[in-house]
């Protein structure tokens, strides 16, 4: 654990006290989110640190990331760990990310909500799982649970770690803040050259660059029966996609395909919302434009009839991503930042973006850099460029090779990780070792 000379900042102490105080406001909280969809009703003891499972013998991992980006980023490397003998609990905190978990988490590993950063929740949490080693992913810092773990003396590094420019601007103006948490890291093992600027300038003492571990992210699973049934209702259409989309970009993809349809009458949109609960609204704004939607939540299938097809569902995309030849990457037209494109690369589809894509700038800037991404930034570029390549097959599958041959040249993050463990490991075989002697 590094050696910690700084007294606790100002800022820091007052967020101790502050979410200390906010205890008792937390049974309203979760009320609130539970009110939203943004917790699950019969786990929402985990975000008190309350356990729903025992803990195992032994020593145990302690990963956490915020989301699905996250937890699907870190899967291969939690399957590692996991053939090395160590039991691994993965927390996340969205409903999403939890149902994913259960789905894809291999034998020997566990999912927890991560608690609410409030002190009480916290203690309780790292009292009960008595973590052995902490591996926090990309960017997701909860101060009072890295000030407590530090404080527990629990070896902590950051996996895949991402300081996006707009973080990085706001942590500059609590520098004080930032390095006291980041100085309590042993490591910081980061994306890439510009993460390692960022994090250093920001007081990380020890950075390793070891690339995006997203890269090495095996293809999405694809349920055989599904897909086949999926491939049978579109047989013979023109089939597009516009993937992990978010308010403001359905409208765009909508209204392109009403103006690609007058060219390629067979053309069916699939839109898959970011967040899933939205595809009535979406369906809304399909059927005010005078076009067919359904929705696969409901059992529906892309009948001959349908235009815009929403795939409302969790734990899907690989059959769309394996059955369309062109999709659109949302969260990129509106200023989200962007979404992960390397899944749908992995299935051999041809990408296109919007401009706002800060959250996964270092993957955009090489396939745009390649020629393997098209860049659009409006409703009309978007059409031009889908028609091009409905149009132009070989131009398109051209541009999805060089993508594919991107991907696989920037991999290799997850060999580099391991490796940075391998001496955290080590460590945790000699005390096991030693408990048991």
């Amino acid at each position: 654990m590094p050696a910690l000379a700084e007294p606790m900042p100002i800022p820091l102490s007052a967020y101790q006290i502050a979410t200390a105080a906010g205890t008792v406001l937390a049974p309203w909280l979760l009320q609130r989110r539970l009110a939203r969809r943004k917790e699950s009703l019969d786990r929402i003891a985990e975000r008190r640190g309350e356990p729903s499972a025992p803990r195992p013998p032994g020593p145990l991992v302690w990963m956490h990331g915020a989301s699905v980006g996250e937890f699907v980023a870190v899967l291969p490397l939690l399957e590692r760990i996991r053939v090395r003998g160590f039991t691994v609990l993965m927390t996340t905190g969205t409903v999403t990310s939890a149902e994913l978990a259960e789905k894809r988490l291999p034998s020997g590993a566990l999912h927890q909500f991560i608690p609410l950063d409030m002190p009480y929740f916290v203690t309780r949490f790292l009292d009960y799982w008595h973590p052995d080693l902490a591996l926090f992913v990309e960017s997701d810092l909860w101060p009072n649970l890295i000030l407590s773990a530090s404080a527990r003396q629990i070896p902590m590094l950051l996996v895949n770690g991402r300081m996006s420019e707009r973080s990085y601007r706001r942590w500059r103006y609590l520098p004080k803040t930032i390095e006291a948490l980041l100085q309590r890291f042993d490591l910081c093992l980061v994306r890439s050259a510009n993460d390692a600027e960022r994090f250093g300038a920001l007081g990380a003492p020890h950075i390793s660059i070891t690339g995006n571990l997203k890269f090495d992210v095996p293809a999405l699973p694809v349920d055989a029966g599904k897909f086949a049934a999926l491939t049978d209702a579109t047989r013979g259409r023109t089939v597009v996609v516009a993937a992990s989309t978010h308010p403001g970009e359905e409208s765009v993809i909508v209204d392109v395909h009403g103006r690609l349809k007058g060219t390629c009458p067979d053309l069916l949109t699939i839109i898959a919302p970011r967040h899933p609960q939205r595809g009535p609204a979406i369906a809304e704004i399909a059927s005010t434009a005078g076009l067919r939607p359904a929705l696969r939540s409901r059992g529906a299938s892309p009948a001959s009839e349908i235009d815009i097809y929403i795939f409302d569902t969790l734990g899907e995309l690989g059959l769309i991503y394996r059955l369309a030849p062109i999709v659109f990457m949302g969260g990129s037209l509106v200023r989200h930042g962007g979404q992960n494109p390397i899944e749908a690369i992995k299935f051999g589809a041809a990408i296109l973006h919007g401009p706002h894509v800060s959250n996964f700038d270092d993957i955009y800037e090489e396939l745009d850099r390649t020629g393997a991404a098209a860049l659009v930034t409006d409703a009309g570029k978007l059409t031009m460029q889908i028609g091009a390549w409905i149009e132009d097959g070989a131009a398109r599958q051209e541009i999805a090779e060089r993508a594919r041959r991107c991907v696989d040249k920037l991999g290799g993050a997850l060999d580099l990780a391991i490796s940075a463990l391998e001496p955290y490991f080590m460590q945790l075989r000699m005390q096991d070792h030693t408990a048991h002697a």
